[in-house]
């Protein structure tokens, strides 16, 4: 049985507000697919991983740190300011 009330009908979906903060959070959600994505090539290389994959990890996770702490810092200077 669905517990679908047809007055939070108008309620599907993200607001303009939570679709705003997916634009600022897409830097590093797209830091992490990355991340992910040579740590896949690090588990699938046959018959080893090469420097050059370790690499990609490497500056996967570097990218992730700086994402992370930028949208930490926007986060931080918007609450000053409101």
């Amino acid at each position: 049985m669905s517990s679908y009330d047809l007055n939070d009908a108008d309620q599907d979906g993200p607001s303009v507000d939570d679709l705003a903060e997916i634009e600022r959070e897409m830097p590093l959600i797209d830091a992490e697919v990355l991340l992910l994505d040579a740590q896949i090539t690090i588990l699938c290389a046959d018959p080893s991983p090469s420097d050059l994959d370790w690499q990609r990890v490497r500056r996967a996770r570097k990218r992730v740190l700086r994402e992370a702490r930028a949208l930490l810092a926007a986060r931080a200077a918007s609450s000053r300011a409101a």
